[in-house]
């Protein structure tokens, strides 16, 4: 990830108001609005409920819905001459040679007609005589009318434009990406070639990207179907959002930052380049000029489209994870282990197995690491940890908690997978997959321990631990109030679909109680170490945003900070993950994946060959982009040669995780360099080059999570197989 330009450089004054104002803001509205859409349906049907009670009568037959619209006067006439209609009738039906082929109606069937609709329009009046007496009667019905109605058209108008939010607030968050130079590479861009290297390949990527959605848009045009506002309006942001990044781009490659050092090196250098960049070049000159198939780019960003709702929630899982910052509950919770004054390894077993959840509520291991990965960092350094170490587990820290519910990754392959698998199936397996990896970490981190084991004395641990819980308490209480009134008062339990919307109320209630209240509560058992964790934050906050900053750290500006830091991740992440898509189908259409032979003659060895090649696809690309390749090209020829697919996913999840924390890219280890700082990843670097020769211990924050996780990944593909746990496989 890119460290953040001065606001004061590069593009100035828009640069600046761009990213502090206008994109924060607009993302900040358009993330609320995603909460109401979201909690929309459960809302509005309480309103119907509630008004139902208000306003329904029984009695003389009233229910509220024949009042959500303003009663019409019937246009029938309720008093006809029914004499006179009939004899017209059939006075008509004896003129008439057809009817008089077939035979007269009858009188008194005529008769019975117009006595029935007069019967009919004299109701029409009477109901409209009563629904107007009674709505005089209740004089609160229109203005309560007008709030549920309104309501439901905000409701229905955003899920039928649930796509332009989402290309909108991708358009925004990646422009703002652009300007602060937040995408993710392998390394932040420090001299001058960097930043020329850096921007060339800016240029070069967004300009194929460009010229790939117009392509798109151009066919589509030429193509004859008549097309909806919304597809041509989603064209119309995608080549805005191009285009406006490869100008940014070029503004930038005249603009080197005052502070990039002299020189550089071209190797260095070209690891600076963002990851979305090298895929867009790579992509770009493969659709183009090998495969003659330029819209191929534009074609492939229609997976966010199509998946639009689940990228909403990711974006609300970034916001939640940004909004957690903001909170003490990180800190709060983990005052409560201080007392016990554990040895490094076995405090990080426990704050690993805690991070699961938070890590499975945020939909991915990514957004944990840079919500919480500093705060893990230092309380594992703080207990006595090498740095090396404390790097590793922070690095680690969102890997347990994918496999448990709600992930949003799992939800994503249950729905892309429908046919072979389901989100509870694979929860229910996943949990077993989550305490497996926990032990062995917690084994690995003994074997290899310098001190293995320390604890203090219950009579000391215990009232330590019970004082710093008295904090906690009224965290626990917001949660349960949060949970409770979704659960009672709109009917609605927290789950794997509902956590995106319930997890960020939770955390403004979180925050706000942190301003009114926190302050005046007990603090944790060490206080040194609050005021440091505190001092540093505020320090952070000033850097970044100046010295009167701290004046507007009120519940209104720790939401601006978590939704402006909101803005980079959601652009980077999420482009990142659409270009992985778009290397998900260049591979598809390579047909490279029918070089895989349909039968390898062996489950052994097509378990081995699936959890390298799953392996080294984690090691490149994103996790949703990498699950939408595998589950279109990988996973048949799996199922074909006879895997399980509840023990295929799991494999696919497990060699993921390892993937994000290899070599080369590593994405676990980028986002935790973004969240811990490159000056503490610098000295911990330092640190292990002077105090230890062992390969091991100064290379650990790399070795520790492959050594787990490639042992859980060893695990995972062959021990369900040999103790058939799954009934495809021959007993043995």
């Amino acid at each position: 990830m890119q460290e953040p330009v001065n606001k004061r450089s590069g593009l100035g004054l828009l640069s600046y108001l761009w990213n502090e104002w206008f994109s924060t803001f607009s993302i900040l509205i358009l993330l609320l609005l995603t909460l109401i859409i979201g909690t929309g349906d459960m809302i509005h049907g309480q309103m119907l409920r509630f008004g139902e009670k208000l306003y329904g009568n029984e009695q003389i037959g009233m229910q509220y819905s024949y009042l959500r619209a303003e009663p019409q006067k019937p246009s029938c006439d309720p008093n006809l001459n029914i004499d006179t209609l009939v004899k017209e009738k059939m006075q008509q039906e004896a003129n008439d040679p057809d009817v008089a082929f077939f035979g007269v109606t009858p009188e008194a069937d005529i008769r019975q007609s117009f006595m029935a609709a007069q019967q009919e329009c004299e109701g029409k009046f009477a109901f409209y005589d009563k629904s107007m007496k009674y709505m005089e009667e209740h004089t609160t019905i229109r203005a309560y009318r007008t709030m549920e109605t309104g309501f439901f058209w905000i409701l229905k108008w955003g899920v039928e434009n649930r796509v332009i939010l989402l290309v909108v607030m991708v358009m925004i968050a990646a422009i703002s990406a652009s300007l602060k130079m937040h995408h993710i590479g392998l390394r932040p861009a420090r001299t001058k070639l960097d930043h020329k290297v850096y921007s060339i390949a800016m240029i070069v990527g967004n300009a194929f990207l460009s010229f790939s959605v117009f392509s798109q848009y151009r066919s589509v045009l030429n193509s004859g179907v008549v097309s909806t506002f919304e597809t041509l309006a989603v064209y119309w942001l995608w080549m805005f959002l191009f285009v406006s990044l490869t100008l940014i781009s070029l503004f930038q490659l005249f603009r080197t930052p005052a502070n990039a050092e002299e020189g550089g090196k071209f190797g260095l250098a070209l690891l600076c380049i963002p990851l979305y960049a090298f895929m867009a070049i790579i992509t770009g000159i493969a659709f183009t000029f090998f495969m003659d198939y330029p819209m191929g780019q534009g074609i492939y960003l229609g997976f966010l489209v199509e998946f639009s709702g689940i990228f909403l929630n990711l974006a609300l899982f970034i916001w939640a994870g940004m909004l957690l910052t903001q909170t003490r509950v990180m800190d709060l919770f983990l005052a409560i282990l201080r007392p016990w004054n554990l040895a490094p390894e076995t405090l990080t077993w426990i704050i690993l197995i805690g991070a699961a959840i938070p890590t499975a509520y945020t939909g991915a291991s990514g957004i944990f690491v840079v919500a919480a990965g500093a705060i893990i960092y230092k309380e594992v350094w703080n207990s006595g940890a090498r740095r090396q170490y404390a790097l590793a587990v922070s690095a680690m820290s969102g890997s347990l908690g994918v496999v448990l519910r709600p992930c949003i990754l799992v939800i994503l392959i249950s729905m892309l997978d429908s046919r072979h698998v389901t989100s509870d199936e694979l929860f229910d397996h996943g949990i077993y997959v989550f305490w497996l990896t926990a032990f062995i970490f917690l084994g690995v981190s003994l074997l290899l321990a310098e001190n293995k084991f320390r604890i203090n004395s219950p009579k000391i641990a215990v009232p330590g631990m019970l004082r710093a819980f008295v904090p906690v308490i009224p965290y626990i209480l917001i949660a349960i109030i949060v949970i409770g009134f979704y659960k009672y008062g709109l009917d609605t339990q927290m789950d794997e679909f509902t956590a995106p919307v319930i997890l960020p109320i939770m955390l403004l209630a979180f925050i706000l109680f942190d301003k009114v209240l926190g302050n005046k509560l007990p603090t944790p058992e060490n206080p040194n170490r609050a005021l440091e964790l505190e001092h540093e934050r505020k320090s952070e906050y000033l850097r970044e945003h100046g010295e009167d900053a701290e004046k507007k750290r009120s519940f209104a500006g720790a939401i601006r900070y978590a939704t402006s830091e909101s803005v980079g991740h959601i652009g980077a992440l999420i482009i990142l993950m659409a270009l992985s898509v778009s290397i998900g189908g260049l591979i598809e259409r390579s047909e490279i994946v029918t070089l895989i032979p349909t039968h390898l003659g062996s489950i052994l060895i097509t378990l081995g060959f699936m959890a390298l090649l799953l392996a080294l696809i984690g090691m490149t690309t994103d996790p949703f982009g990498a699950v939408i390749l595998v589950a279109t090209t990988v996973a048949p020829v799996a199922f074909a040669n006879g895997i399980h697919p509840i023990h295929f996913w799991m494999v696919v999840l497990v060699a993921f995780e390892f993937g994000y924390v290899t070599p080369p890219v590593a994405l676990n280890h980028l986002l935790t360099r973004m969240s811990v700082g490159d000056a503490e990843v610098a000295a911990a670097d330092a640190e292990a080059k002077a105090k230890y020769t062992s390969f091991y211990y100064r290379y650990e924050r790399w070795i520790l999570p492959m050594v787990v996780l490639f042992s859980a990944l060893v695990i995972v593909t062959y021990i369900p197989y040999f103790f058939n746990l799954f009934d495809w496989y021959p007993s043995k």
